[in-house]
């Protein structure tokens, strides 16, 4: 049985144009309306106890609907507490209305009027030029900074010095920890449960999916992000943790309510962990490792794309550890397939033709007995060629059409000058697949000096 009373129901919906409403529909928006009203009254009882007082305002119920993401409700702002008249509309029928006040209106015409308000106006001045400050009456003062350094700072400060530097009484508020709601606590709690659960994909599905589109996380990124550091760097054995953690990593940088700007440098070493991890998975010999490299290596991408502007040396950073991953001959293929798939996604085509083309004859020795012979690391040195190919290929969409659709040169000629650029290996298989423009593209270079 709800508190609240139906017949409002009624008459609200009568209002509307809706005659006649079930007893049950009348039950269940009663209801609903109850619920409504104790869940504002809640948020408004939160500034209430925060702003120190015993006394609900009108401010405090436009501030809990504003936090339920509601439109406040205008024009009933006070400054002093409402009284209500009753009066009898009928036998058991009280109508509660807002007593007017009452004005004197010999009082208002006699009192003399207002100040004139000040327009309203904007200046500008320097805070500081170049790490100085200048001595303007804006900035403070040198002896109000010395006298802010002499105050005591902290909850355990001596207040005696501050007696003694005449700042007796200086306030010092103590510092705040960041305590997190038990509503944020659960949740935390429960994505943390959902997404490590093997058994249910559902329920990881609707966890991620939660995590991606929810605005008000705001106070989690730090937890989400410790969290993702701390199950990659005690999972590298287990492919599955390590893949939910990058699934999580995605659904908090594709949530748009989300700042996640000042923890890109914490979020970047798990994905690259996944990226050229040297050890990845139980079993070496097995593949499935390179999936996780690839799902590694798309959020490379998508934070290389989202925060390069923010933070000038991310790129350069990535893609230095990228190389030297690539060129080391003690590393397994497995490493360096991350590697080149990494390159490809920091810079696209133009990382792919500084950094990677000039290195692929040198590798040229680190995989050509690995992929002539018939052993087990054959199948892995023909996912790094075919990863090699895959981002040779990027060039071809970065590159302008010529006019007659080729540079002129002969067959044998382009294909000499294809392997003496990137190795007999990558250039024999540019030519058995066929892909000519890929060729050009590679010695683009080349042609545009010698046509000039």
């Amino acid at each position: 049985m709800s508190v609240w009373n139906p017949d409002n129901i009624r008459d609200v919906a009568e209002s509307v144009g809706i005659s006649s409403l079930s007893n049950e529909v009348v039950e269940n928006l009663s209801r609903d309306v109850e619920y409504r009203v104790s869940q504002v009254l809640e948020e408004a009882l939160k500034f209430m106890r925060h702003g120190k007082r015993t006394t609900l305002s009108t401010q405090d119920v436009s501030q809990g609907l504003r936090v339920l993401d509601i439109e406040p409700l205008y024009g009933y702002e006070s400054t002093r507490p409402l009284r209500f008249g009753e009066a009898s509309m009928g036998p058991g029928q009280p109508l509660f209305y807002v007593e007017d006040e009452e004005v004197d209106f010999e009082k208002l015409i006699n009192a003399p009027l207002p100040k004139v308000p000040r327009e309203v106006s904007f200046t500008a001045h320097w805070l500081a030029v170049e790490g100085v400050q200048p001595s303007i009456s804006q900035n403070p003062t040198a002896a109000d900074a010395r006298g802010q350094e002499l105050v005591p700072k902290g909850p355990g400060a001596n207040p005696n010095l501050a007696a003694i530097n005449g700042n007796d009484n200086v306030s010092v508020k103590p510092l705040v920890k960041h305590i997190l709601s038990k509503e944020l606590q659960l949740y935390f709690e429960r994505i943390c449960t959902a997404i490590l659960d093997e058994h249910n994909e559902e329920y990881r599905t609707a966890a991620l999916a939660s995590l991606r589109s929810d605005p008000g996380l705001h106070q989690l990124v730090p937890y989400f992000v410790q969290y993702i550091a701390e199950k990659v760097t005690h999972n590298l054995k287990n492919l599955f943790v390590l893949t939910q953690m990058m699934q999580l990593t995605s659904a908090m940088l594709d949530n748009k309510s989300l700042y996640v700007d000042p923890y890109v440098a914490s979020i970047v070493p798990p994905v690259l962990t996944c990226l050229v991890g040297r050890r990845i998975g139980e079993n070496s010999a097995s593949l499935s490792h390179f999936a996780l490299r690839d799902l590694a290596a798309s959020l490379i991408s998508m934070i290389a794309k989202k925060y390069a502007k923010s933070s000038h040396t991310l790129k350069p950073r990535l893609a230095r550890t990228c190389l030297k991953h690539f060129l080391d001959p003690n590393k397994p293929l497995g490493v360096h397939y991350g590697a080149i798939i990494g390159l490809k996604a920091i810079g696209g085509a133009e990382t792919v033709r500084v950094l990677l083309i000039p290195n692929l004859k040198p590798y040229e020795s680190m995989i050509r007995d690995d992929i002539s012979e018939n052993g087990p690391k054959k199948t892995e040195a023909e996912l790094v060629l075919g990863a090699i190919m895959s981002s040779l290929q990027s060039l071809v969409k970065d590159r302008a059409p010529m006019a007659n659709g080729h540079a002129g040169t002969g067959g044998e000629e382009l294909r000499a000058k294809v392997i003496d650029k990137v190795g007999e290996l990558v250039g024999t298989r540019i030519f058995e697949l066929g892909a000519v423009q890929v060729a050009y593209a590679v010695v683009e270079d080349q042609l545009q000096l010698s046509g000039a």
